[in-house]
């Protein structure tokens, strides 16, 4: 004979585990904040001096604040992928990129600046926009958001009077297959965070059948 009761809580336990493996919204007090650098540019770094809950003392963490970014993998009917070479200073690497831009415009919905980033760096439109992904590139250290597109049902499309300036000035861009890249990101040729989360996501979906009612 069955017990409904444990039964019942068999089925729960699922949905419990579901809603236990979330990223959960979370503020420590703040005592103090500093900026260390604020300009007219849309990121800023400052110093917070918080507390952990019902405990004495306090100390300091870094947080550099930003808008987010929007990534885009542009895949063509061929399964290729429309990728970038940029120099970043900072990491001291060309690297292979996909196509990206600050979301510094206001209000404008996530997928709108996707857009926008698509045709002024590789000149390309797209009929079929999703979202991948959305992540926290290092949480650590700055409430930056990437939003990671797929965009499919690709043609050419003229960038206006948009002009590249400095590193973007000196960009490449270029088609790659995708088990190519994938082979790539896998073997560790190709290291660069949101291309690989892409990449790799794209590759979860597809096996799934998850991107085929397109």
């Amino acid at each position: 004979m069955t017990d409904a009761s444990t039964h019942d809580r068999t089925d729960d336990r699922p949905h419990e585990r579901q809603d236990e493996l979330a990223d959960r919204p979370m503020a420590w007090p703040v005592v103090s904040s500093q900026d260390l650098h604020r300009d007219d540019w849309v990121v800023a770094l400052r110093e917070d001096r918080i507390t952990r809950p019902g405990h004495p003392g306090e100390f300091s963490r870094l947080s550099l604040e930003h808008p987010g970014a929007v990534v885009v993998l542009a895949v063509d009917d061929d399964e290729r992928v429309m990728c970038l070479r940029q120099y970043r200073h900072t990491s001291g690497h060309e690297f292979v990129e996909l196509p990206a831009g600050l979301r510094d415009a206001g209000d404008e919905p996530a997928v709108e600046t996707a857009k926008r980033e698509l045709r002024e760096e590789v000149e390309l439109d797209a009929t079929d926009w999703r979202l991948l992904l959305s992540t926290f590139p290092s949480a650590g250290i700055t409430d930056e958001v990437h939003e990671i597109f797929l965009a499919r049902g690709l043609t050419h499309a003229a960038r206006g009077d948009f002009e590249m300036e400095h590193e973007e000035a000196e960009m490449e861009h270029f088609w790659v297959p995708m088990a190519e890249l994938l082979e790539a990101v896998l073997e560790g040729r190709v290291r660069q965070g949101p291309l690989a989360q892409a990449v790799l996501a794209y590759d979860v979906l597809k096996r799934r059948g998850a991107l085929d009612d397109r």
